[in-house]
């Protein structure tokens, strides 16, 4: 059902005239008939904006009833003078401006001047404007004026010179305010906007008004004109060279730039030169003419940064004519010298917004070099057709961006690929596409891609609509079912979709077009419905789910008559298939056709019902059905209509029914989450449907009696819906009972929540149901009961359906019940269970919105306040919350103080965290910046505030003890001091704090002997017996007295981050209407910082973290500039103690450096997203230069936090692409780190490693290992870290070095493991071409000797990580070199751990080469038969006189794959030596060369294998290769 928006109702704001416009229209307007000054008058007077409009659009109509004579008339004079002034006031947005210049388009032409002297009048005003800060208000006027607008413009062209001086004096003053205001972000980025706005309406001056210019503009030099193009062309050169600006105000000028020139420049045809010169460098000042070069210096004698240069070739190619080769040679050489500065600029800008640019703009480039193709220009195609080195750097551009993470990189890499396409079939245009060689190629080379690479689905949709379906399927007919074997994993399933839709469309097209039109749709189901048929009926659950969600709605939109096909198929088959608990059989697969065929409108479930589509059992079992989908598919095609208005039947909701009673009980909480959903389409659809037959019953005639049965009688449908949703409500409220299951109470407060909302009663509509009519006592207490859940999930809905019907659930409740319900909060309150707090907060809130509760119940706790209780009109929630507030500050208190004496006993009797929840809760009901009661809240807060330092310096040293988690404290009680301090002496770490030095001290206070301390011996389980109030005896162990010092400290925090947000407030008004004040949140601040940074419990630290960050985000939008400093300072700071190595210092160099990343994390990611990111640039600058290894540290410390702190802001989701820039930095810090002789240092560089490796690659979802799902191909990888290229390569000699070690002498660099596994994440790619300037030929000797590594595990990685390193037609060649370089067995010195590395690689090696799908090119036959050659000169390797197993099993892995692949290729060939028909020599050859090498073993056990392992085109299994080794044993 498709769920439509109501549209929301235009805010149109109206305009009013002063007292001197009103009394001069009533001057001269008339009583006894209408003219333009009463109508002008009439709508001042309105005031509705909407009202307005109307009135204005009966101008017109007016004015053109009036003749020419009229032009004196000094009404009409007056009115247009009003018009003006109004047009000027409006702002740029109010709908009214445009609706008042377009009916001002229809002015006759001979009151043109007139008008046209009252607008100069008002635009004259308009241009002394001399404050910055209403600039941008004149900016939009002239902005307006000039967007068709032609009285606008015309006053524009009279006040041409005063437009530009004011433009320029713009520039000028915003520019400096902006510098004046240096550190001030928001009003900077207010600046900004208004300097762009400038820049882009003196763009729209000279490209819509150049006739102006023409005359004076280079004929006369010294004119005004002239001057001020000057000035307005030297202010864009600058703009665009300042780094400080907005990126957008970059790009803005380049386009500014670029227009302003052409403008100026003469000849013409010079241009392109002049901006080759700027982009190449070629600094040609002497052929610049000198206007030029005095205006744009900068641009022409330095040398010009990489975002400058991007800027540039974005404005040539936005503001120069691109179309039909207008520009001539000239022209086309800047199209080239473009694209050879983009293509540059693409290995060097690697920051998020210049990525995006780039990719942007690289994909106007192919629409210019589109443009620019003309049947007469032979030099630009053969520059541009596909096999030119422009397009195919282009193209290696494509591949190694069209996996980016960034979408909109994603989406312009496909657009490219696209055009670059049109490029080449436009330059073919005379051949055919289908045997263009370039075509051709790149065809072969995406199918070999793997289906896991994102970017091969639109590159291929592409093809297809170049080369068609068809030409696609002859190369491979089972395309469509592998990609619908792809829709298994959600990340690929929406490409897999786009794609097949792509080509089922086009193949539809073509088979349409042409001469099979009678018998084509049975060809072009067997091709996309039958395997998406059997899919659905056998396919695993995530396949199934994907294919439905994604492809089958596209497929019914291409093809609807395809349903009846399907639904034909399914039902021969849907009793005798009827699926599992894994499979959804035939009627699975007809629930889901069904459903999703009725929610795009292809079928209603009457004409279902009446053809026998499907009958009610049917449905009956797939409203039961085992497969959770198959439940959810039918209750779908239930609830799910394309019309929100039709009627639901009685079978319908007699359906609904029959399914509750069966599945509220669902375990998984997505089949929970879908039930509700599709049950709230339902509610929605009862409530359309219901208003519609209300109507339909006030309007009903006598002739609709005899029509359909919905008309003729609505309200018996209407008590049907009534019954239902009565029924529903009574099954749902019965499944609450005591001790239900939370899955079932989760549906079941769902479901009544959806009912309550939907259902609510809304001014001037009727309601079909009301659910506060089936409410009663027994229910009431039944949603009550509900907050004693443990899941808070429960809580929440159980509160939020009492919210909705408060009005009768109070109504119901007495006052002796209320009194009871706010008891029990209070004692929950305190409970040592913590779900019980929050069970307390949930009653609190839910008692705060009853009107009588400070009588009822909290007139025993509270005295009255008399000034609260005189006016009654004001919030009674804010009253009552006042008051809970007040009675949970004095307990706490009073707890605190006791809890000073002793924090056992408070632990074990009245832990705090449990009153500090429910204040906590209690705030969030209220809208804090908007109260009533400002001076008791004022006093309240500073209470809190001072109870949250008061609770945290009692908890505090458990939380920052070195080990809190087997603390317990010393009290002061000496009943208890014996047991308790031989318990803290048993558990004492050896720490510096404080607390422990208290605690010795408590031990001679006490006079205990340490002989009757040695007495004691350890104790398993700790625990202290004490006596409370009341001389209860209660054990406490160190378990709970942490549990209540962690939870005291994460409620203190998340309560001061909640005051932290009261701060906007003292901001924007008068100090003493604030409830929180500057000093208050610095100090909070200091609070925060203390704690992040001397925490050690993590539970502690990251909830205060939590409240932190609240803090930090209300800083960094505030407008007070010491306020919004103050993260900058904080930061500095804490860098600073961390660079000091302080031996005083409190900051915690274990426990990943407990809080210290957080609290920098916070500062960092506080900073607006839109900036410059300064205080990242900063953080990350300090850090490596802190994580980098010295030659002399004076500590480890600082490296230690550096590669912490790396590693935090490196997972940090909301820095995003902002932190992708630094990756190679920190691999190079974490590899580095690694070599570092001290464990902590190479501890934290391993996880600094661990967590870029992840961001590189992604999360790594599968168990497979070499899954290459996370990885990504050489070019790619070297791509995007251009820096890790060296620095790999470096690290890498450095390691092989150490194993090229001739003596015995186990040597293993650290950073072996480190290095290989990065490098064995990357992977090769049939995509990569010879234009990459990164050759990977480099890294493959030191990989190689790698495999020389004593470790197995290296030797291994070593393996994997050769692949992508080796070109595809190279690895005959190197896997030759690797056989030729193992021993032969008369060898003196045989290494078997380089005899094992090397088989590793040549497996591997070989494994990518068979897959390479190459079988028909000869190059690859003869190397296969050079291969077997050579490894059956080494066959004495896989022999008896090779002692080492583990090297004979690598051998015979190589034999095995071999064999397996020549077995596949022909499995009608024998190894009796019998001729290959029609093969080829070098293949005939391979394989007579491999049934050699076998047939040397000579004995007919292993012939037999072999023969079967052939035949059968499989692996040898674990058992059967040690079977295979045991007879090479036996017979070798």
């Amino acid at each position: 059902m498709v769920l439509k928006k109501k549209k929301k109702e235009i805010q149109v704001d109206a305009f009013s005239l002063d007292c001197q416009q009103l009394e001069k229209l009533q001057g001269f307007s008339k009583a006894e008939e209408q003219n333009l000054a009463s109508l002008l008058l009439h709508c001042a007077q309105l005031s509705n904006g909407i009202q307005q409009i109307q009135c204005i659009k009966q101008i017109m109509p007016l004015v053109k009833a009036m003749d020419q004579n009229s032009a004196c008339d000094p009404m009409l004079k007056a009115c247009l003078e009003i018009l003006g002034e109004t047009y000027f006031s409006l702002n740029m947005k109010n709908p009214l401006k445009k609706v008042l210049a377009s009916s001002l388009n229809g002015l006759p032409e001979w009151f043109m001047t007139l008008a046209v002297q009252s607008f100069v009048c008002c635009l004259r005003e308009e241009l002394k404007t001399t404050d910055v800060y209403l600039y941008r208000k004149v900016l939009d006027n002239l902005a307006s004026c000039m967007e068709d607008f032609n009285l606008g413009r015309a006053s524009i062209t009279n006040l041409f010179e005063e437009v530009l001086q004011f433009l320029q004096k713009a520039l000028l003053d915003i520019q400096e305010e902006n510098r004046s205001n240096n550190g001030n972000r928001i009003v900077q980025t207010r600046l900004m906007h208004d300097l762009l706005m400038a820049i882009k309406v003196a763009m729209m001056l000279v490209q819509k008004l150049q006739e102006n210019i023409q005359g004076s503009l280079w004929k006369n030099h010294e004119s005004f004109v002239w001057q001020s193009m000057c000035n307005l062309l030297k202010s864009s050169s600058d703009f665009l060279m300042d780094e400080t600006l907005l990126q957008t105000v970059q790009t803005t000028s380049g386009l500014a730039f670029i227009l302003f020139t052409k403008a100026m420049y003469e000849p013409a045809e010079e241009l392109p030169s002049l901006v080759s010169d700027l982009l190449c460098g070629s600094r040609k000042l002497a052929s610049m003419p000198a206007w030029f070069v005095n205006n744009c210096g900068a641009l022409c004698t330095e040398q010009l940064s990489d975002s400058v240069l991007l800027f540039l070739c974005h404005g040539a190619l936005a503001m120069l004519d691109w179309k039909s080769g207008s520009m001539g040679e000239n022209g086309e050489k800047l199209l080239l010298d473009i694209a050879s500065v983009l293509l540059s600029l693409s290995s060097e800008l690697k920051e998020s917004s210049m990525a995006t640019s780039l990719s942007r703009i690289l994909a106007i480039w192919t629409n210019s070099a589109l443009a620019a193709l003309i049947p007469d220009s032979p030099n630009l195609k053969v520059k541009l057709n596909g096999n030119s080195e422009v397009v195919g750097k282009l193209l290696e551009y494509v591949y190694t961006h069209w996996e980016h993470p960034l979408d909109a990189v994603r989406h312009q890499s496909k657009l490219i690929f696209r055009n670059l396409l049109q490029i080449h079939r436009t330059i073919i245009a005379a051949s055919d596409e289908k045997s263009d060689p370039f075509f051709a190629r790149l065809t072969r080379r995406l199918l070999s891609l793997e289906w896991h690479v994102k970017g091969k689905y639109a590159s291929l949709a592409c093809l297809v609509e170049c080369l068609g379906t068809e030409n696609i399927l002859q190369l491979d007919r089972s395309i469509p079912v592998q990609i619908l074997n792809v829709m298994n994993d959600q990340s690929l399933a929406p490409y897999a979709s786009d794609l097949l839709e792509t080509m089922f469309t086009n193949h539809k097209v073509q088979f349409t077009s042409g001469s099979q039109k009678s018998t084509w749709i049975d060809q072009w189901h067997d091709v996309w419905v039958s395997p998406l048929l059997q899919i659905l009926c056998e396919g695993n659950h995530d396949q199934t789910t994907y294919i439905i969600d994604y492809y089958l709605p596209k497929l019914l939109r291409c093809s609807p008559d395809s349903l009846s096909y399907m639904i034909r198929i399914l039902q021969a088959s849907a009793d005798a298939n009827l699926g599992s608990w894994s499979t959804r059989g035939a009627l699975g697969a007809l629930m889901a056709c069904l459903r999703t065929a009725r929610a795009h409108g292809h079928l209603e479930l009457s004409n279902i019902m009446s053809r026998g589509l499907v009958s009610t059992e049917s449905i009956k079992q797939g409203l039961v059905h085992q497969h959770n989908q198959v439940c959810i598919d039918a209750l779908g095609l239930l609830c799910e209509t394309h019309r929100s208005t039709e009627i639901v039947s009685v079978e319908e909701m007699q359906l609904i029914l029959f399914f509750i009673t069966y599945n509220l009980n669902s375990q998984s909480p997505s089949v929970r989450q879908q039930i509700c959903s599709l049950l709230r389409k339902l509610f929605c659809r009862i409530r359309e449907s219901s208003q519609v037959l209300y109507k339909w019953e006030q309007n009903k005639t006598k002739q609709e009696l005899f029509e359909d049965s919905p008309k003729r009688n609505p309200l018996g449908i209407l008590q049907k819906y009534q019954d239902f949703l009565s029924s529903l409500c009574d099954r749902l409220f019965e499944a609450l009972f005591p001790g239900s299951s939370h899955p079932t109470r989760f549906s079941a407060l769902s479901i009544l929540g959806s009912v309550a909302e939907i259902f609510s009663v809304q001014k001037g509509q009727e309601q079909v149901f009301r659910l506060d009519q089936e409410i009663n006592s027994a229910r009431v207490r039944t949603l009550i009961q509900c907050f004693a859940s443990t899941f808070e999930e429960v809580k929440v809905l159980a509160f939020e359906l009492l919210m909705k019907l408060r009005d009768v659930v109070f109504s119901l409740q007495d006052s002796e019940s209320l009194d009871l319900l706010f008891q029990a909060a209070m004692d929950l309150s305190t409970s040592t269970k913590p779900y019980d707090c929050v069970t307390a907060s949930y009653l609190l809130n839910f008692l705060a919105y009853h009107e009588d509760l400070q009588h009822i119940c909290l007139g025993k706790w509270i005295k009255h306040n008399p000034q609260m209780n005189e006016d009654t009109s004001v919030g009674t929630v804010e009253k009552n919350i006042l008051a809970v507030i007040k009675l949970l500050l004095v307990n706490v208190e009073e707890e605190i103080f006791q809890a000073k004496k002793s924090l056992l006993q408070a632990a074990a009797s009245f832990p705090m965290y449990g009153r500090v929840h429910c204040i906590n809760g209690a705030l969030q009901q209220l809208p804090l910046n908007n109260l009533m009661f400002v001076t008791e809240w004022k006093q309240i807060v500073a209470r809190l505030i001072l109870m949250s330092y008061e609770l945290s310096a009692v908890v505090s040293p458990v939380v920052q003890s070195s080990s809190p988690e087997g603390l317990i404290p010393m009290d002061i009680d000496s009943e208890t001091a014996d047991r308790l301090h031989m318990i803290l002496k048993e558990i004492q770490p050896q720490d510096t704090n404080d607390y422990f030095m208290q605690a010795k001290m408590l031990k001679e206070h006490c006079k205990i002997q340490s002989e009757k301390l040695a007495e004691h011996k350890p104790m398993e389980n700790i625990c202290t017996e004490m006596r409370g109030k009341e001389s209860q005896i209660c054990d406490v162990t160190a378990q709970m007295v942490l549990v209540c010092c962690w939870r005291s400290m994460k409620e203190v925090s998340l309560l001061l981050g909640t005051l932290c947000k009261l701060l906007p407030t003292q901001a924007s008004s008068e100090p003493s209407h604030g409830l929180i004040t500057v000093e208050q949140v610095k100090n909070i601040g200091d609070y925060f910082k203390h704690h992040l940074m001397q925490s050690r419990h993590r539970g502690a630290f990251e909830l205060a973290y939590a409240g932190f960050v609240q803090l930090t985000e209300t800083l960094s939008r505030c407008n007070s500039e010491s306020l919004r400093k103050m993260p900058e300072q904080w930061l500095r700071c804490v860098l600073e103690e961390i660079k000091s190595c302080d031996p005083s210092s409190t900051l915690c160099a274990t426990r990943r450096s407990a809080g210290i990343p957080f609290y920098i994390q916070a500062l960092v990611a506080s900073e607006p997203k839109k900036g410059k990111m300064d205080l990242l640039k900063m953080t990350i600058k300090e850090l490596m230069s802190l994580a980098s290894p010295s030659s002399e540290p004076p500590s480890a410390i600082p490296q230690v936090h550096a590669l912490n702190i790396l590693r935090a802001l490196f997972r940090d989701t909301r820095l995003g692409e902002n932190i992708m820039p630094y990756v190679a930095d920190g691999i190079q810090a974490a590899i580095l780190g690694f070599t570092s002789p001290i464990w902590a240092v190479r501890n934290s560089s391993t996880l600094l490693f661990s967590a870029l490796i992840t961001r590189i690659f992604g999360v790594k979802r599968g168990k497979d290992e070499n899954s290459k799902k996370n990885r990504m191909t050489g070019a790619e990888f070297f791509s995007r870290f251009p820096s890790l290229y060296p620095f790999l390569l470096k690290q890498l000699e450095v390691v092989a070095n150490t194993l090229n070690s001739e003596d015995e002498e186990l040597k293993i660099h650290p950073s072996l493991f480190l290095l290989l596994l990065i490098l064995g994440k990357l992977y090769p790619s049939p995509m990569d071409g010879t234009y990459s300037a990164l050759s990977m030929a480099p890294f493959v000797p030191f990989i190689i000797r790698c495999g020389h590594s004593p470790v197995y595990r290296s030797r291994e990685m070593s393996g994997r990580a050769l692949v992508p390193f080796v070109m595809i037609n190279e690895v005959p060649h190197t896997v030759l070199s690797l056989l030729k370089g193992l021993p032969d067995s008369a060898s003196l010195c045989i290494r078997q751990n380089n005899i094992h590395g090397t088989l590793l690689q040549v497996s591997h090696l070989l494994q990518s080469y068979l897959d390479s799908k190459q079988l028909g090119n000869s190059d690859f036959e003869q190397g296969l038969s050079d291969i077997v050659t050579c490894i059956g000169s080494k066959l004495w390797l896989a022999k008896r006189p090779n002692p080492c197993l583990v090297t004979r099993a690598a051998f015979l892995d190589v034999l095995v794959m071999l064999s397996t692949h020549l077995g596949n290729s022909q499995k009608q060939v024998l190894l009796t030596g019998e001729e290959l028909p029609f093969e080829p020599e070098g293949l005939q050859h391979a394989v007579a060369g491999l049934q050699a090498v076998l047939n040397s073993f000579n004995f007919q056990s292993l012939f037999g294998l072999f023969q079967m392992l052939v035949l059968h085109g499989g692996r040898i299994s674990v058992k059967g290769k040690q079977l295979f080794l045991q007879t090479l044993s036996a017979e070798g």
